[in-house]
């Protein structure tokens, strides 16, 4: 089975890179792959100009990592979590409690340094992460959904601390997202399905190429919806049973409305966003967990290329 096929990507240094794709895609077999996790079967991977595969320690050196899962000890402290890691990477002892000093502040968990992490809210561990991810100084930061699960306030607060540690720290940041709108504010997006990078610009360049203006339509009853996608066809269909539809050609509201005006409860209507890249390009809405599940049963597998 073939994970990746000829993805071909470059990411800027001191640059946001956010990589998008369905559950399933090969987000998080590629992050593998670039963090020295899984070994590809061809190819070449630099990371801040070591090979991954010839020089997978060097390139370890330069990355930060904080995975989808949480990979804290939860019976240790922050400040005992994040002394061990500097440890493991041979930070010196003034460095490392200077560095664990500067994170704790920066992503506002000095007050709970000598808290036990099993205590901590889900944001609380991520921000933590994070902070550990940085300790040893690395060149590029790799997160993998981390804002997965969180609320949207805790969600907002990591993106603050990610914006501020990469002007801080001359720091590349690479981010794997199901949420769309977190990735407006990045420097480049690419975005993969089914192992393959089909587009890759800033958010500005994705919208002009690829954005529709569409119209999400909530329908009276099922036989409206049917009337609907037969008439327009259905970019998305979301689990309130609303419809997304391709709203671009000239004259659509008018004509739309005059047909179908008494059939429906609500229409709105939207100018090219990501989300109508996303759906242009992947023709559907992220897919369900059990394909996400699948990938990461497939990278524990080595199934790779």
């Amino acid at each position: 089975m073939t994970a990746l096929e000829d993805v071909n990507l470059q990411v800027p240094r001191n640059a946001t890179f956010a990589l998008l794709g369905p559950n399933g895609a090969g987000k998080t077999t590629l992050i593998h792959i670039l963090c020295t996790i899984l070994a590809a079967d061809e190819g070449t991977a630099l990371i801040a100009g070591a090979d991954v595969r010839k020089k997978p320690l060097q390139a370890r050196r330069n990355i930060g990592v904080v995975f989808q899962e949480p990979s804290l000890d939860d019976r240790l402290t922050a400040f005992e979590n994040l002394d061990f890691h500097g440890r493991v990477y041979n930070v010196k002892a003034a460095e490392r409690k200077a560095g664990i000093d500067e994170l704790l502040a920066l992503v506002e968990l000095e007050p709970w340094r000598h808290a036990v992490v099993r205590s901590f809210s889900g944001g609380m561990k991520r921000r933590l992460e994070i902070a550990r991810a940085l300790l040893h100084k690395p060149k590029i930061l790799f997160l993998d959904e981390p804002t997965v699960g969180l609320d949207a306030q805790s969600r907002a607060g990591i993106w603050s601390y990610l914006d501020t540690l990469r002007r801080q720290r001359d720091l590349t940041i690479v981010v794997t997202t199901h949420y769309i709108e977190e990735v407006e504010n990045c420097d480049k997006v690419s975005i993969i399905d089914h192992g393959k990078i089909i587009a890759d610009g800033s958010p500005a360049e994705l919208k002009h190429r690829f954005g529709k203006e569409t119209a999400r339509v909530l329908p009276r009853d099922p036989d409206v919806a049917a009337a609907l996608t037969e008439r327009y066809g259905s970019l998305q269909t979301a689990k309130d049973g609303s419809i997304i539809v391709d709203a671009g050609a000239p004259g659509f509201a008018d004509a739309f409305l005059a047909e179908f005006g008494t059939r429906i409860r609500q229409v709105s209507f939207d100018t090219p966003s990501l989300e109508s890249v996303f759906l242009t390009l992947t023709g559907r809405e992220l897919r369900d967990k059990g394909a996400d599940e699948s990938e990461k049963r497939n990278a524990k597998r080595g199934r790779r290329s």
